[in-house]
């Protein structure tokens, strides 16, 4: 099936020929895979600011990496936090993929954020307060807006295709890989770069806002087990940062010019909830949907998903509708699911971008990554195969990636492992 050029409906086959990470699990595509399959947790104390007074006081932080390869120390120094992250991880698919060439015109950016340069705008706004407007920096603007990272991407490759920025809150990430899919599956790009890039939710104001509302884990003197998603004992998620790319193209393009295929993004779908600005809809109504149409694009069955990278935030609210929707969708026969939140935290807008990057890895490797500070399935998430303990070896195969957020945004895309070699 995954070797024929056009899918089911006709449309071009979508090929994964580049990875690009900034996570705290790592800032290359080898470390990376190594936390996940190893299941290591990465979250620690917050040592960028005084946490004193907060509900949650740790997170999972991007380790620092040499920006040396990436511009000059003046460029970057112009640049916020979650663009640097952005730009350097969307080079590293580039550069993955073998750096291919294509018309400007014909070569586009999408990237999913939700908070973006949050931490620049907070700076700035302190600067304002105790010194007045002279004090706010010329480049703030640029600094902060959501469409940064794609357009510091787009002035580094020269290309002059969409560049568009996809907010729908932690569902963002999986959304611009949706959309890349469908420009490339019409014809209309012969090229994109598709990710998302987040870092401000590590601020003392969001970290404020999200553990007052209850969202975060507040198991300070034990970072490692703070986040626990489908646990008993779950008590909320770890504020995360970082960003993923792929370098997606049309299949019979990648074939043609010698490229290693990582993948092929088969099915997206996307939706929303309409009920609340904070929990999802109730039973997982809405969510099964999405998940139904994702692999109905795919031209697939729920009986044909091999596994599922789960959204699962270590909420109660949300892990429960989750797993009501899981169990709507596949019935009895529930698909092993992992949630990789556990191991690099709540990335936001980039979430579904980095577990897109897990699932591409492990539609090709055949496993199913542990699902670190799980411990004990809790009653309201009954029925699902939680792996736990280390990877699950089930053979290649379709991976279902789950993205919902705040605002009752859901998404959800459906990956192949590579085609055969012939």
């Amino acid at each position: 099936m995954s070797e024929q050029p056009r899918d089911h409906a006709g449309r071009w086959r979508v090929a994964i020929t580049g990875i690009g990470v900034k996570t705290p699990a790592g800032c290359d595509v080898k470390s990376f895979t190594h936390a996940v399959l190893a299941g290591t947790p990465t979250a620690s104390p917050i040592t960028r600011f005084d946490t004193k007074g907060l509900p949650s006081r740790i997170a999972c932080q991007v380790p620092d990496f040499d920006l040396d390869p990436y511009g000059s120390p003046k460029t970057i120094r112009r640049l916020a936090r979650f663009t640097v992250l952005g730009l350097t991880a969307a080079m590293d698919a580039l550069a993955d993929a073998g750096g291919p060439a294509a018309e400007p015109g014909r070569a586009g950016i999408f990237t999913g954020t939700c908070l973006g340069g949050m931490e620049n705008l907070n700076a700035q706004t302190r600067a304002a307060a105790a010194r007045g407007p002279g004090a706010v920096s010329p480049l703030a603007a640029s600094m902060f807006m959501f469409s940064a990272p794609g357009a510091a991407i787009s002035m580094e490759l020269g290309w002059t295709g969409p560049n568009l920025t996809v907010t729908t809150a932690c569902a963002s990430g999986t959304d611009a890989i949706g959309l890349a899919t469908r420009h490339i599956q019409s014809g209309e790009l012969d090229l994109a770069l598709a990710g998302g890039s987040d870092a401000g939710g590590i601020t003392e104001e969001m970290m404020a806002s999200f553990g007052t509302a209850g969202a975060l884990s507040c198991r300070n003197e034990d970072p490692a087990a703070a986040c626990r998603p489908f646990d008993a004992a779950r008590d909320g998620y770890v504020m995360g940062e970082g960003a993923a790319y792929l370098v997606l193209e049309r299949l019979t393009r990648a074939q043609e010019r010698g490229a290693t295929v990582h993948g092929i993004v088969v099915g997206y779908a996307t939706g929303c909830d309409a009920y609340h600005m904070t929990a999802p809809y109730p039973g997982g109504l809405r969510s099964s949907r999405v998940m139904r149409e994702a692999i109905a694009d795919a031209g697939l069955t729920a009986a044909a998903i091999k596994q599922v990278n789960c959204h699962a935030t270590a909420t109660i609210a949300g892990d429960t509708a989750e797993a009501a929707g899981l169990r709507a969708v596949f019935g009895e026969r529930q698909p092993p699911v992992t949630a990789s939140k556990g191991v690099f935290g709540h990335l936001t807008g980039a979430a579904g971008a980095a577990e897109a990057v897990v699932a591409v890895l492990s539609a090709g490797l055949g496993v199913v990554p542990p699902t670190a500070g799980h411990d004990q399935l809790a009653a309201d998430c009954a029925g699902l195969d939680v792996v736990t303990g280390g990877p699950r070896h089930i053979g290649p195969g379709p991976v279902l990636s789950n993205s919902f957020g705040m605002g009752g945004q859901d998404a959800s895309v459906v990956i192949l492992p590579a085609p055969r070699a012939t």
